[in-house]
């Protein structure tokens, strides 16, 4: 007879397994010893430990389903059951035990996660319906359509939810994106009709464009074809086949006139700019009268002068302004000399002028005598006072004298 821990062989050949519950038949041996036979149910014993082991492994890092699972821990049990190896069996049967409350436990996380990821993708299927609803209102016929066609593409690619949810949810969807198409639709017929019209008032306008472009009467008709512009604006687009070829005709008449204005303008920039030349040496001819010594003299020599600047015509009209003002600036000392000159020789003014010098003269004279007076008494805050009253009589004075010197006195 032979034994181990866990088994033994009786000497008919008959091999045991120690368990909780006592001893267990294995079965018979008979083909060789009896350590031969514990040796092979030992073997037998180690296969269902592997064969465990890959099971806890698969269980716990794949995603084998509890169903197949659970055919696979009942498939070992069996042969756990069934007492045909020596081992421990009992911790055979604790370990199916715990994977059985693994994928247990597995099978209730994967439910609960379907049900969140369900719950994932009602919010998400709601969403995109509300978005879509909302798309269905837009204007924006390019960008919302292809956000429409991108939130169908999402949604393929969520998981479905019950029939009925999933039914209703995508009822709602489909309708906003039929809305929508049809808006579309109706708004791009409109938008043939529009420019179908702008097609015709635009052929209009390519007409008179056409026939005012020989036309010689430079402002006007520059001024017809702004408001053709304006018109050409406000028409609209029309057909993209035809927008092109009526926007290249109408800007062509244009051309030819303002070609032809243009041609017409350069001849006349370059008179003007002759002109301004002639204009400056007047100015230039001009200038040399200031400072005036003989009134009379430059008054005749600026006449002659006036004269032959009013006989030269226009120039540009950016430098018209600066070559007038050195005109007028000649004008303008002339007319202070003729000013100066008549308050010279007025006889009223000139006695005014004497009468102001003499009082303000006496008023000079008193000051001083007073102020002498107040030193000799020792009073130099009065002489102070009065010293300063001096100084602005003097400044006074000073001024009536110099106008007085304007009369020659």
């Amino acid at each position: 007879m032979s034994s181990d821990p866990w088994g033994r062989v009786d000497e008919t050949g008959t091999v045991y397994v120690r368990t909780t519950d006592g001893e267990q038949v294995v079965g018979s041996w008979q083909a060789g010893t009896p350590d031969e036979a514990l040796a092979y149910f030992e073997r037998k014993y180690e296969g269902l430990v592997v064969e465990i082991g890959l099971l806890e492994r698969r269980v716990k890092t794949t995603d084998l389903s509890s169903k197949d699972a659970q055919v696979a821990i009942a498939h070992i049990r069996e042969q756990v059951d069934a007492h045909h190896a020596v081992g421990d069996l009992d911790a055979l049967k604790v370990r199916l035990d715990k994977l059985v409350e693994t994928v247990d436990a597995r099978r209730e996380e994967r439910k609960a996660q379907r049900a969140k990821q369900s719950d994932e993708a009602r919010h998400s299927k709601e969403a995109l319906v509300v978005e879509a609803e909302e798309l269905a209102q837009s204007d924006q016929w390019r960008a919302a359509g292809e956000r429409l066609r991108a939130l169908v593409d999402t949604w393929k690619g969520l998981p479905r939810l019950d029939r009925k949810s999933d039914d209703e949810l995508w009822h709602r969807f489909s309708h906003a994106r039929s809305a929508f198409s049809k808006r579309r639709k109706a708004h791009f017929a409109s938008l043939d009709a529009q420019r179908e019209e702008a097609r015709k008032t635009k052929e209009k306008l390519v007409a008179e464009a056409e026939s005012l472009s020989a036309s010689a009467d430079w402002g006007p008709t520059a001024a017809r074809y702004r408001e053709l512009m304006a018109d050409w604006k406000a028409a609209g687009r029309a057909q993209r086949e035809h927008e092109d070829d009526l926007w290249n005709r109408f800007r062509g008449a244009q051309d030819v006139f303002f070609a032809a204005r243009s041609s017409v303008f350069a001849e006349r920039d370059a008179e003007q700019t002759e002109n301004l030349k002639l204009k400056e040496e007047l100015a230039e001819e001009a200038e040399k009268l200031v400072p005036v010594q003989d009134l009379k003299a430059a008054r005749a020599a600026f006449r002659s002068i006036n004269e032959r600047w009013e006989a030269i015509g226009h120039v540009p009209r950016d430098a018209r302004p600066k070559v007038e003002g050195r005109m007028h600036a000649v004008e303008r000392a002339l007319q202070e000399s003729e000013e100066t000159e008549w308050r010279r020789t007025n006889p009223e003014a000139r006695a005014r002028a004497e009468g102001l010098t003499g009082q303000l003269q006496a008023a000079v004279d008193k000051l001083q005598g007073q102020i002498e007076t107040a030193r000799a008494q020792g009073n130099n805050a009065k002489a102070d006072k009065l010293q300063r009253e001096l100084d602005g009589r003097q400044a006074l004075l000073e001024q009536a004298l110099k106008g007085l010197h304007e009369f020659g006195g």
